[in-house]
């Protein structure tokens, strides 16, 4: 692994459970990963809910907007997570790939939100000491 390791999480709308990914690994790393999103098939903006619970835990995710997986963006990072996206995610040898079973926030209220922001959380957490970078 690289000394600045870059990770891309995946799902399918890019507008949830990656965009939380993305958000606690920048919050927890800062620029010592170097951290994507992007969706298979992305929607026009990110869910409410998710929004919300991240705000209470600082994060402010007002103004992202979902983006495209591209072959460029796997082809660039060390670390593949997806979530949810099948077999749209493509693969190219030398990565390492993970697949994280999160249940999608899509249409949730932010109750139903909130333990998949936590587990979400708590994978990022292992996910940087996997890595040998220390959390801020």
């Amino acid at each position: 692994m690289p000394a600045r390791p870059s990770v891309l999480f995946v799902c399918v709308h890019n507008a949830g459970r990656s965009q939380m990914a993305a958000a606690f690994l920048t919050h927890l790393a800062g620029d010592r990963i170097e951290v994507r999103s992007a969706g298979s098939e992305p929607t026009e903006q990110l869910n409410p809910a998710v929004i919300e619970v991240m705000a209470e835990k600082g994060i402010d995710l007002t103004g992202l907007t979902p983006r495209l997986l591209t072959p460029d963006a796997v082809r660039a990072s060390d670390v593949v997570i997806t979530m949810g996206c099948g077999d749209t995610c493509p693969v190219f040898p030398g990565k390492t790939y993970l697949d994280w079973p999160l249940d999608d926030p899509a249409g949730q209220t932010p109750d139903a939100t909130r333990p998949i922001r936590d587990t979400i959380e708590h994978r990022v957490r292992a996910l940087i000491a996997d890595l040998g970078i220390t959390a801020t």
